[in-house]
């Protein structure tokens, strides 16, 4: 069926005269063509244009019709519904044409960068409206994933959260802090809108991080595992935050801030598999001296098995919410044990020259050969010596290195001062 022949099907009345049938088939050109995805030639005249979609605004109206008459779930209904859908996106694409944008733009330390996909359909974090991908120019932030408009672009009034990321790497440990929307002036946290609990003029939603409130256009219902209740009481719950809090809380959740020992040092004495992964960490860090001074481990990258949690080999009393959220679930456990595995088996079973800097008990001088990340040793905390738990424990004298060390540092004469 020809595009002429479908729109007289829909308004044959329109079909009284030639000139009328004419200007009716670009309409439908604009519309129902075969390719309707094709992007019109839209005349330099506005008078043109207005004239284009007052025919496009009249053939969505008689198609909407038809689908009401039609009889439901109709072939002839569902073809109406598809021509209605691409109707639609026509007069969409000649009330908002695309220009030449640029691909790159910075606004309020955002950096956007235009979007290629077409088939990804989004939603605009100005407006809140659905970005049509196939007919609208949309923007991402390269830096906190700010979607919106290039309409919009010159809206934003939020600085990009990666900025904040970056000067302010810290979590609110108050479970959520409210202070009333008295407070607030009953406006929305961040955008200033006028909000209140009963909906009107706009509801008022509170973040479960920050404990403020906000309106619908900033507050989605985003849900997030809050910090400050995974560390006080050790709950994984997500709870409703804004868009901003949701944002700042994905960009940090990676990043090792929490000194959990400081903050609420009894949390390890109710969660057990905390102090499993804090001696799993203790162990690596022993490790480590044995890592950096093998060749042989060096070239193996052993170290590089931790590239995505790089703080166990640095510290062991900082985690990130991600460290929390995975001990919870028990994935860290798992893939920490594997790794401790790993590491043990290079320097006790694999490599010679990690053997030869292993101890002897110099208390009982019996049994193997050991080392500081054995769980059935002792060390001395002084010179790092190594010995039987139950040895260096059970021992009334003191550490046999470190007596030889203040033996030695007496009987060896002072340095001549210089006259």
């Amino acid at each position: 069926m020809m595009p002429s022949e479908v729109y007289a099907e829909l308004r044959p009345e329109l079909f009284s005269s030639a000139s009328r049938s004419q200007s009716l088939d670009r309409a439908m050109d604009l519309g129902l063509a075969e390719d309707h995805f094709s992007r019109p030639v839209v005349p330099v005249q506005d008078s043109f244009v207005a004239l284009d979609i007052e025919q496009l605004k009249m053939a969505i109206e008689e198609c909407k019709r038809l689908i009401l008459e039609l009889p439901e779930h109709s072939e002839r209904q569902k073809d109406t519904v598809v021509k209605l859908i691409h109707l639609r996106l026509k007069l969409q694409e000649l009330k908002d044409p695309e220009e030449d944008e640029p691909n790159l733009r910075v606004l309020l330390e955002h950096r956007f960068s235009k979007e290629k996909s077409k088939s990804v359909k989004q939603t605009c974090d100005k407006c809140s409206t659905i970005i049509w991908g196939l007919i609208q120019t949309w923007y991402t932030c390269a830096g906190c994933y700010y979607r919106c408009h290039s309409k919009c672009l010159n809206l934003i009034n939020k600085p990009c959260v990666r900025s904040k990321v970056s000067h302010q790497s810290e979590y609110e440990l108050s479970i959520c802090p409210e202070i009333g929307l008295d407070r607030q002036d009953y406006r929305c946290a961040e955008c200033r809108t006028p909000v209140s609990l009963r909906g009107v003029p706009s509801e008022a939603r509170q973040c479960d991080y920050t404990g403020q409130y906000y309106c619908s256009t900033c507050h989605w219902n985003d849900t997030a595992v809050i910090p400050a209740r995974v560390i006080h009481n050790w709950e994984f719950e997500p709870r409703k935050v804004c868009r901003s809090s949701m944002r700042y809380l994905a960009l940090m959740i990676p990043r090792p801030v929490l000194k959990l020992r400081e903050v609420n040092p009894l949390l390890f004495n109710f969660v057990e598999e905390l102090v499993e992964i804090r001696k799993l960490r203790q162990d690596i860090l022993l490790m480590k001296p044995y890592f950096i001074t093998c060749k042989e481990a060096m070239e193996a990258r052993l170290l590089l098995q931790l590239h995505d949690r790089q703080h166990f080999v640095e510290n062991n009393d900082m985690y990130s919410l991600q460290d929390l959220i995975d001990i919870s679930s028990g994935r860290l456990s798992c893939s920490l044990t594997e790794i401790h595995t790993t590491f043990a088996k290079h320097i006790k079973l694999d490599c010679d020259r990690c053997q030869a800097k292993g101890f002897v008990c110099e208390l009982c001088k019996e049994g193997d050969i050991l080392f500081p990340f054995d769980s059935h040793t002792s060390v001395c905390h002084d010179c790092s010596a190594v010995f039987h738990r139950d040895c260096f424990y059970d021992n009334s004298t003191t550490c046999p290195k470190c007596a030889r060390m203040t033996e030695r540092k007496h009987d060896d004469p002072p340095y001549p001062k210089d006259t």
